[in-house]
This record gives structure tokens, sequence and C-alpha cells, in this order.
């Protein structure tokens, strides 16, 4: 198991849902008080970005290329974050802030519907709101949606598990985000990778329905546990160990990002258990380090700098000719990429390998 090292967070030395000002001219900064810099030359575009948390290197790559389109752009750039993925208050006093600031557009990752008021009220103030990674419910609450096709991502690990165990019984955990809310890059994710193990899921939208043993696309099927990591280390660990006692012989496990994947194989280890196929998503660079080391089997990578910089030149369309982005052909949101990474390809599942994954993590 590898012990991955943590790049250091952009906020680390700023107050939870405190933000950081970037102008794209002058360069000033302040914390998000309420107050802001102004770029050279005339007012500025204003944008606030507000992220889950400012500590996962998801959100960090996000924040990186929104700051980098805004910096391009001159374009006033806020950012802000929740403490944690369930911290739904804290987005809400940052768009708040956005909105008392007179900002031009709001990109946000939203925490859950906690936070829908609060987006009605930027956009009946006349902000451009845009989501990033996370679809708001429903998802029309928002003028557009720039995201991975998470169901897709949840059924490309789902394709490659199933073949990888070749017809053997699959003895299944699934490591989800939250138990207490509805979101829904949760539940995309999650029933995105057992449609691609070919197990019936009931209702697409919701987690833990499905039958809890059943036939598999290469044989049979037993879910053990369906349990809630908070999207972080020290949840993935606890729900494997719950996952474990109730039985110890698991050998496929599912896991929504990779903080609680990490925690996840942490438990695996401890209980000598060596065997069990990991798949997650994110696709950062330690996640790609843990596929190459063999701690992931498999890890659907995904492209968040890309999804901030197209939120923050979104915004900037929209002041200068009042456009706003069409989703994709077929879709309700604009795909913002997804790839297979693993050093063990399967026959009828596109892949690349981790050394192509680094060339692409964040």
């Amino acid at each position: 198991m590898s012990v991955f090292t943590r790049r250091s967070a952009v906020l680390a030395s700023v107050g939870v849902a405190s933000a950081l000002v970037l102008a794209g001219c002058s360069g000033g900064a302040t914390t998000d008080d309420g107050s802001s810099s102004s770029a050279a030359g005339g007012d500025a575009i204003g944008v606030t970005l507000i992220t889950k948390d400012p500590n996962d290197p998801f959100w960090v790559a996000m924040i990186d290329g929104a700051e980098q389109a805004a910096k391009d752009a001159g374009v006033e750039i806020t950012v802000a974050s929740g403490r944690d993925q369930t911290d739904s208050d804290s987005q809400i006093q940052a768009i708040e802030n956005a909105i008392q600031r007179g900002d031009s557009g709001i990109l946000i990752a939203n925490n859950g519907p906690a936070v829908n008021d609060a987006i009605q009220k930027a956009e009946d103030a006349g902000l451009i709101v845009i989501a990033l990674d996370t679809p708001t419910t429903p998802i029309d609450l928002v003028d557009a949606t720039f995201a991975s096709d998470n169901r897709l991502a949840g059924q490309l690990i789902g394709e490659w598990a199933a073949a990888k165990l070749g017809g053997d019984d699959a003895t299944i955990a699934l490591i989800d985000l939250f138990s207490d809310k509805v979101v829904s890059v949760d539940y995309e994710r999650d029933q995105g990778f057992l449609a691609g193990m070919g197990i019936d899921v009931a209702d697409e939208n919701m987690n833990g329905d499905e039958a809890a043993t059943g036939s598999y696309s290469q044989g049979s099927y037993e879910i053990v546990c369906n349990e809630a990591s908070n999207g972080a280390e020290d949840g993935g660990r606890t729900a494997m160990e719950k996952c474990l006692s109730l039985n110890p012989d698991i050998n496929v496990v599912y896991t929504a990002n990779e903080p609680s994947a990490l925690g996840a194989v942490q438990a695996l280890k401890a209980a000598g258990n060596d065997s069990a196929l990991v798949v997650t998503i994110n696709g950062s660079c330690d996640g790609i380090a843990g596929v190459a080391d063999g701690s992931f089997g498999a890890d659907a990578q995904q492209y968040p700098s890309k999804m901030g910089s197209l939120g923050v030149q979104a915004v900037i369309d929209y002041v200068n000719n009042g456009t706003k982005p069409t989703a994709d052909a077929g879709k309700d949101f604009t795909n913002t990429g997804i790839t297979l990474v693993t050093d063990q390809p399967v026959d009828g599942v596109d892949s690349i390998d981790s050394t192509a994954g680094a060339d692409g993590c964040y």
C-alpha cells in the first residue's frame, strides 16, 4: 500500500470559507469579507469560485485552472470553500458575499440541495451561476454545468472490475460519499459502477435499492455493504472496517473518490486482505501513483482544471455578449472528459496506463 504525498493546499493559510481575490491586472488580494480589489482600467469582471473543501487535490486543480484563466483575461476571482464536503453553510455565506460584492458570476461545486435557495438568490440578483463537477438538483437550477460524466466514470471502473474477475464470484463493498443527503455525483458514480458490472440497479438515481445478491455480467455477486465515507480518508477507512466485519472475503471495493479509496486500502491491508480489487474515481497524481504501485486496480481520471477554466470563460462570455453555455448534444451538461487509467488492461474496455495517466494528472 502506498502512502500518498499530499499536495499543499493553496488555501491552507486562509480560514474556512475565506477567499483569495486575484485581480488579473493589479494582482491585489483580500479575504472574502465583502471587499475586493479593482482591476486596472475600470470595472473588472468579478467571479467567485466555491469548492467543496480547500485541501483535496481535485479542488486545488480546479482553483488553479480558474485562477490561470482569470489572470490571463484580467478578471477578478474570489476563491472560497466549505470546511469539507458536508459544509453547506460556508458555501451559502460565500454566495451571499458574491452578491454583496457585485460579482458577475459564481462557479460552484455544491455541497447539496441546502445551497439551492442561495443560488436562486444570486440568479435573481443578476449573477450567472455555473455548476462545476457536481450538478445541482434540479440541474436546471443553474445556468450551465461543466462536469465529468460521473455515471460514465463509474461505468468504466465497473466494466473493468467485472472483466478482471473473469467469472469469479464478486463479493462487493460499496464506499459512497454521503448517508445524510442525496447528491447527484454520489449516486451517478455508484450506480454507474453497478451498471458497468452488469448489475440491475433498480432506481438508477438512488443508492442501495439494488438486490443484495444476484448475477453480474460474468457470474454471481453479493453486495456486502453500502457505507458512506463523506469523501474523506478516515471515513473510507472506517467504512471499509465495517464492511470487513460483515465479510472478510470482500474481493471488489468500489470507492467514490480517491481519499476514501486510500482509507479503504489501509483497512484492507490491516485486515490482511491483499487481493481485493479497489477501484476509484478522480485521477489525481496521488491516485495515478496508487495505480502504478498496485494500491488501486483502476482509476477513472477527471480534469478539474478544465472545469475551472471553462467556467471563468463562460462568465466572461456572458458579461461581454450575453451568451450562456450550451450543453453537449443529448446531455444536460458539458462533459469535460473521463479516461480509465489502469496498468492491468482488459479486453473491451478502453484505457491508458499509469504513465500516460501521469501526464494528465493534477
